[in-house]
């Protein structure tokens, strides 16, 4: 096992006469046994990050250390980590039980019972004892995953570093991966790095999670602190499904005025205070429709069995709240919202950071947020 630490860990890329910063002076520390998840959008450098601490690619400044060992210039081989990618990257030719030991044969002095015995008890662990003998051709996608991560798994690594591994599974078997990732990461006590654009994905699996934009980290936490308190209108946005409600408000005194109507008086009005504008949030679960509230025209409502998600119109600010399964309002029908002032986020217009998050009066449940997203 080995703490990781990116410290202004800097990569540059140059595309003709541009230089293109994929990740820019990132620092970062991996616990010793940490499941640190790395997810933010298309293009954010999280998997330029990952394959910077694996050796795939040469920093350009920053250092990168295992433990008290600087790996910064280390190649791959010798960093002793295992990556497990969302192509499987299976041989085609070769069996189950060669495709999992083929790097012990590779880059170990192990004899042929040896590593045998390594690859059955790898198989065991994953339940694909049986699949020894089958080709790659002859398995599921969920049983390739499984031959992937046997592969890595097989070699006893300091480090795991997974990049994706699950987007080509359906949603159902993604799911049930999910959970055996974590129970195997924890059995093994593996520093694990794991690199998703899914959200709740990284919500649902990460002992804390570390959200990157334009190659920058914006925040790093625990599901619930990402969520209940971001560090910026970034990461409230980002994490949560459906997306938080966004809008901007001008402060008159204690109130915030917006567009199609909106109005709202604050009761402790401090987080505004020098502000003639911020932006305002409310997530889907903190709005409720009642009978003197907010005006808001209903366009779509989604029916998800257990609840509903109303889709709105307030003048020009799409809205989306989350109901009971119960209340089932028309489109086209105009009806009433309101929330409390526990669960208003607020943010500095110009430089998007928190000036108000969620308060611990608001009791709102991570785990049934996850739950409710699968």
């Amino acid at each position: 096992m080995a703490e990781i630490t990116l410290d202004t860990v800097r990569k540059e890329f140059r595309d003709n006469s541009r230089t293109i910063v994929a990740v820019n002076d990132l620092d970062l520390t991996i616990r010793d046994g940490e499941f640190l998840v790395l997810v933010g959008p298309s293009g954010c450098g999280k998997t330029t990050t990952l394959r910077s601490v694996a050796g795939l690619e040469e920093v350009t400044s920053g250092t990168i250390t295992f433990g008290d060992e600087d790996v910064t210039d280390l190649r791959a081989r010798d960093r002793d980590v295992a990556m497990v990618f969302q192509n499987y990257a299976l041989y085609p030719h070769m069996n189950v039980e060669r495709n999992i030991g083929f790097g012990l044969r590779l880059s170990t002095d192990f004899d042929s019972q040896e590593i045998t015995r390594r690859v059955e008890d790898t198989a065991e662990m994953l339940g694909i004892e049986d699949l020894l003998g089958k080709k790659p051709k002859a398995l599921s996608g969920g049983q390739q995953q499984r031959v992937a991560l046997g592969r890595a798994i097989v070699r006893d690594p300091e480090v795991f570093l997974m990049d994706e591994p699950l987007s080509n599974l359906d949603a159902k078997l993604r799911a049930q991966m999910r959970t055996e990732l974590q129970e195997l990461q924890h059995e093994l006590d593996v520093t694990t790095v794991y690199v998703t654009h899914d959200q709740t994905e990284a919500m649902a699996m990460g002992d804390r999670i570390a959200i990157m934009n334009d190659g920058e980290l914006q925040q790093v936490g625990t599901a619930e602190e990402v969520y209940r308190t971001p560090n910026n209108e970034f990461v409230a946005n980002f994490i949560g499904s459906p997306s938080i409600n966004l809008l901007t408000a001008t402060v008159e005194n204690d109130r915030l005025t917006g567009p199609g109507g909106f109005s709202y008086e604050l009761s402790d009005p401090a987080p505004v205070e020098g502000y003639d504008r911020v932006r305002v949030g409310i997530r889907p679960e903190d709005m409720t429709l009642v009978e003197d509230g907010i005006d808001a025209s209903v366009t779509v409502v989604e029916q998800m069995g257990n609840e509903n998600f109303c889709y709105m119109e307030m003048g020009e600010v799409d809205l989306t709240a989350r109901i009971d399964a119960s209340l089932r309002p028309s489109p086209g029908e105009t009806v009433e919202f309101g929330f409390e002032e526990t669960a208003l986020y607020l943010f500095d217009p110009e430089t998007g950071e928190s000036l108000k998050t969620m308060t611990d009066e608001t009791d709102v449940s991570i785990e049934d947020y996850v739950t409710q997203t699968e």
